[in-house]
């Protein structure tokens, strides 16, 4: 066969070119293609799609974002499926709003982007002295060119135009508050008679075939879960900094190029007298706000004691006129600047030879005290530039040890101690570790994505290490079974008083109840036989410490029918009797706190609006998320 291939070769080339070119021209290259290279689809919107490279995309730049901001936060809550699923309902709505606002040709004008980004305060650290935009330091902090977040400011103004016009137009009246108010913080006259379980216990007897049968019943109630003992490392920015040493020379160095900031810099106190002309006054009112503050400068450098005497008397300065100009002690930056250069230039006791002109006005200085900068002994802050020095080369080799960390725990699998080895870790050891993280569990252990790896088929039955699994900004972790005890049922011998404590529970609630309904029955045929405690108000806001269902109950009466008697069933808290006396108004509110009210009402009904409008736009722009919802999202109880 192959001797027929290398003899025919020419020939089987012209036969295979034949056949498959003409393929891809009838067909298309993107069909012969791995449908992996194009991305799986995860949404549609208006018959684009959004495909899983792009969603991926999206939540790490999303995560790169938070964690900027917030640098503690568990990796483990933004990796969540929740979290990413959030991230592709956010997208798909951005497609549909831009598919609404290109359909009813919403535009942003020039002048109104603008007016946006001469106000944005985020871009004034991007100009220059000069005011022009700095367009290199922009592109550097946030990874694209100016003319690209033009695009996205201009493309999110329009869509929040879509949503505009419906949610301005919520309209709440007075009237329509204060009824959903006031069913809010209604509140019920009551009195109450309780029959509680535990009361009714000692009538309660179980036989060991009821306790059997019962266990049964409710096997699923008697789960021992399933559990591992582990080995795991930790690779941090701290055990980074352990390797790394610091020589004698560069800490020198650093101390002798950093000694103003490991010091405390110097201080000067100065008083001034200002005579303000403000960036709006005329040509007219400056000259003539200048004139007068070199009359003043003369006039205290005639006579300077005189100074805090004529600032209390001229200065316009609000806030340090009355103190006679006194200005308290400053360091270099916190006086603009022409007003700083002055007074640094100075020397103690000295008074300004001009007036200085700044934004404000016109100043007069006087420079009362110095307070030199001191810089401590090397040997006092040696410690503090060795941790310094450790943090910044431990950023730089962090990202090697990382790639180190993933390569040792990969291929040595069957052992953590060659990374451990290698990158001079600690090997710790956890025991009755669950799939789910415990509540309240910090660090590794409670990183739901560490738990996933552990509890992997490769991890659990092959006792393999995991993958180096991101558990922090700055954080890996690998960690391998050592046992693994799979979920199982506890014999009945070994949880026998615990179903006897559940059966007990049961049947004594269920007495409870019975002994309730025969109450309210008799008391309802005989209301003076009732025996309630004293009346007690009840509200939403005021629960008096009674169960929910209680409060609901109570409140679920019909107030035209009022005084009456009612019956609640607490389940496992028993029954509960109650007369409801009477509806009582709600204490009187201060006028601002109302209008609060009408105003989060008003934005409660147009949330509802914008949500029943975008559910309609999602409709007709066929807007569909193809991946099931993560599990973590859903509602308790529907899972």
């Amino acid at each position: 066969m192959f001797d027929f291939f290398r003899k025919y070769n020419k020939v089987m080339m012209v036969v295979l070119f034949l056949l498959i070119i003409p393929s891809f021209v009838l067909f298309g290259v993107e069909r012969f293609m791995d449908g992996s290279q194009k991305g799986e689809v995860v949404a549609k919107v208006d018959g684009r799609d959004i495909t899983r490279p792009e969603w991926d995309a999206r939540h790490r730049s999303e995560v790169d974002r938070i964690r900027q901001q917030m640098p503690n936060i568990d990796a483990a809550v933004l990796d969540s499926d929740m979290a990413r699923y959030g991230t592709l309902e956010r997208m798909v709505r951005e497609r549909v709003l831009a598919a609404e606002a290109a359909k009813s040709h919403l535009t942003v004008s020039d002048d109104r982007l603008a007016r946006y980004f001469a106000q944005e305060p985020g871009l004034a650290s991007f100009r220059k002295p000069d005011g022009k935009f700095d367009r290199e330091l922009f592109m550097r902090a946030s990874g694209q060119t100016p003319e690209q977040y033009e695009a996205a400011v201009r493309g999110e103004m329009a869509t929040q135009q879509v949503m505009q016009g419906v949610h301005a137009g919520a309209f709440v009246s007075k009237a329509q508050a204060d009824a959903t108010v006031g069913a809010f913080y209604e509140r019920r006259e009551v009195q109450l008679a309780r029959f509680k379980p535990e009361d009714f216990a000692s009538k309660v007897s179980v036989s060991d075939a009821e306790l059997e049968t019962y266990y049964k019943e409710h096997v699923a109630q008697f789960q021992a879960p399933e559990e591992a003992s582990i080995q795991y490392l930790v690779l941090d920015m701290d055990s980074v900094k352990k390797g790394i040493s610091v020589n004698e020379a560069d800490l020198k160095t650093y101390y002798e190029q950093n000694s103003a900031r490991l010091g405390t810099p110097e201080e000067r106190r100065a008083s001034h007298i200002l005579i303000t002309a403000p960036s709006t006054a005329t040509a007219d009112e400056k000259a003539k706000a200048k004139a007068k503050a070199e009359e003043l400068l003369a006039q205290v450098q005639a006579a300077p004691a005189t100074f805090a005497e004529v600032a209390r008397k001229n200065s316009q300065d609000p806030g340090s006129a009355e103190k006679g100009g006194d200005l308290d002690f400053v360091t270099r930056g916190a006086m603009v600047k022409p007003f700083e250069d002055a007074m640094f230039a100075l020397k103690k006791g000295e008074i300004s030879n001009k007036v200085i002109e700044t934004e404000f006005g016109y100043h007069i200085i006087k420079l009362d005290d110095i307070k030199p900068g001191v810089v401590p002994p090397f040997e006092k802050v040696r410690a503090s530039i060795e941790n310094d020095l450790r943090a910044q080369q431990a950023t730089a080799e962090f990202a090697k040890a990382a790639e180190a960390f993933s390569d040792a725990v990969y291929q040595q699998a069957d052992s953590l101690q060659p990374a451990a080895d290698k990158l001079k870790l600690t090997i710790q050891t956890a025991s009755k570790v669950s799939r789910q993280p415990v509540p309240g569990a910090a660090g590794v252990l409670g990183n739901r994505n560490f738990l996933n790896a552990l509890f992997a088929p490769d991890s659990l039955e092959r006792k393999h290490n995991t993958e180096a699994v991101e558990v922090g900004a700055n954080q890996l972790a690998a960690g391998r079974v050592t046992q693994y005890s799979p979920a199982r049922t506890l014999p009945f011998a070994e949880v026998k008083e615990q179903v006897r404590t559940q059966l007990t529970s049961v049947r004594a609630a269920e007495l409870a109840r019975k002994e309730g309904e025969a109450k309210l029955a008799a008391w309802q045929a005989d209301p003076k036989a009732a025996q309630l405690g004293a009346p007690i108000v009840l509200s939403r806001t005021d629960t008096q410490g009674q169960p929910q269902q209680l409060v609901d109950g109570a409140l679920r009466a019909d107030g035209s029918k009022l005084p009456a008697l009612v019956g609640v069933n607490l389940a496992a808290q028993g029954y509960a009797v109650l007369r409801v006396n009477k509806s009582l108004p709600r204490e009187a509110t201060p006028p601002e706190v109302a209008q609060r009210e009408v105003q989060q009402i008003t934005q409660s009904v147009a949330g509802a609006e914008d949500l029943a409008y975008y559910d309609l736009l999602k409709a007709r722009y066929k807007a569909q998320i193809l991946v099931p919802r993560a599990a973590d999202a859903l509602p308790a109880g529907t899972r």
